[in-house]
């Protein structure tokens, strides 16, 4: 029997920030703690030596934090231009509000200080990028992983994606203010971090059939603290910085991971795939697009699910000759996904990222016959990174992120049909493409849509 090719732990130790730092390629400076709002002049002038700031935020996060932070660069004599404040109450990240802030930014020399959370952070990141400078972030909520990562998620031509761009200098986090946001931030933050469990998953399932080999230090950034940073999702709801600090700090250690690698991979996996399918489709939700956690929270639980259904299977026994009969060559998949995708504006990204990744017949028949020799190994090891969903459930509801498609504006059957789309969206390997070449993802989805199955019924 093969060995099973990882050597890394399911439950490596944790690792602490500033070892994390260390390898961040972009990121030179974690602030973390209660009351560090105070000392973002000090960090500036230490990380921006000789240069002037100006403040980036909108109304909200100018009231929050950003106030504080312009009288204290005053204060400093570091203050460089007026702020610049986004008063659109629909604020969103896209690609026209990068403009105006670009143009604003190319009048002067200014660093730009981004005080606010996913959407702030994202858009001073391309713009400071495009001018040509790097830049500082305050952190007003735990809400999402960006905010230490490479790249800035923006939504162009009517899709999102993700521009090359560095990661913030510096980074300052105060739990006083970050304890302080709406709930439901905090809990799209805890969706977010919890995504790397099934994201975890199928890195190993892609390192032990050879498709893309696990690098040890980004793994162990981002699953040693992992089972800490999510432990308390009551608290985290409330408030409390025994819970909002370790998790604050599990989301910027996944951006570290990111950077590392200069790769989303320690952090996303078939999760956020769905996700991506959610947001290219336009969906909405009561006339807004749900955050960004709350898809990605759901998700991990529907990719919980198909994994805990694969787990069941023999594939150890898997009929390998079967599955390469009806395997579609190039053309016939290309015509299946156009027909497939036919009601979208993204039929071409579909067609592309699925063609990226198929093999041939022999190429699969390979690749099987590996996964069937591991899979008595390989079974218990991803068992062992898993949590059952019936736990990651209960967890989004203590910390009052939604736990059902329905709670995100989507039936049961659209859930059911975004299984095969996700997994056509994409080329990185995962419990999709498993699922896909061993023939078995049908059957899955059969099990577990059916009346008695996990998602059988709304509730």
């Amino acid at each position: 029997m093969l060995p099973v090719p990882s050597s890394v732990a399911i439950r490596p130790a944790p690792v602490g920030v500033a070892e994390a730092l260390s390898s961040a390629r972009e990121t030179r400076s974690l602030l973390i703690g209660p009351g560090v709002l105070e000392r973002v002049p000090a960090v500036f002038r230490e990380q921006f030596a000789g240069a002037r700031a100006v403040v980036v935020c909108d109304v909200n996060t100018w009231n929050v934090a950003g106030q504080a932070v312009q009288a204290g660069l005053r204060a400093a004599g570091l203050a460089g231009a007026e702020p610049f404040v986004f008063r659109d109450p629909a604020l969103y990240a896209e690609h026209r509000y990068v403009e105006p802030l670009e143009q604003a930014l190319a009048a002067h020399d200014a660093v730009p200080i981004a005080v606010g959370s996913g959407t702030i952070n994202d858009l001073v990141k391309l713009a400071a990028h495009r001018t040509g400078r790097s830049y500082l972030c305050v952190a007003t909520a735990a809400s999402m992983d960006g905010y230490t990562a490479f790249g800035a998620s923006i939504t162009y031509r009517g899709a999102k994606q993700t521009f090359n761009c560095p990661a913030p200098r510096a980074v300052v986090a105060d739990i006083d203010v970050i304890r302080h946001a709406p709930p439901e931030m905090t809990a799209s933050g805890y969706a977010d971090l919890q995504a790397k469990i099934t994201a975890g998953a199928d890195w190993l399932l892609a390192d032990a059939l050879g498709v893309e080999a696990i690098e040890a230090r980004a793994w162990t950034i981002v699953q040693g603290g992992l089972d800490e940073a999510l432990a308390d999702p009551a608290g985290a709801r409330a408030g409390r910085p025994t819970a909002i600090t370790p998790l604050v700090e599990g989301l910027m250690l996944g951006g570290f991971a990111m950077q590392w690698t200069k790769s989303s991979r320690p952090a996303s996996g078939a999760e956020h795939q769905f996700s991506h399918l959610w947001d290219m489709e336009h969906h909405t939700h009561d006339g807004v697009a749900p955050s960004h956690g709350f898809k990605v929270g759901v998700a991990t639980l529907a990719v919980t699910t198909l994994y805990e259904a694969l787990l069941a299977q023999p594939i150890h026994q898997l009929d390998v000759e079967a599955c390469c009969a009806r395997w579609p060559d190039r053309a016939q998949l290309e015509a299946d996904i156009r027909r497939r995708f036919a009601d979208t504006d993204f039929v071409d990204t579909a067609v592309q990222e699925s063609l990226a990744k198929h093999v041939s017949r022999d190429e699969l028949r390979a690749q099987l016959l590996r996964a069937s020799a591991l899979w008595p190994d390989l079974r218990p090891q991803l068992s062992a990174q898993l949590v059952p969903s019936r736990e990651l459930r209960r967890r989004l509801e203590l910390v009052g992120a939604p736990a059902t498609p329905e709670a995100i504006g989507l039936t049961r059957e659209r859930l059911r049909g975004s299984f095969i789309r996700a997994y056509h969206l994409r080329r990185r390997f995962t419990v999709l493409d498993l699922a896909v070449r061993t023939g078995l993802l049908e059957p899955c989805l059969g099990t577990l849509f059916a009346p008695n199955g996990p998602w059988g019924s709304a509730t």
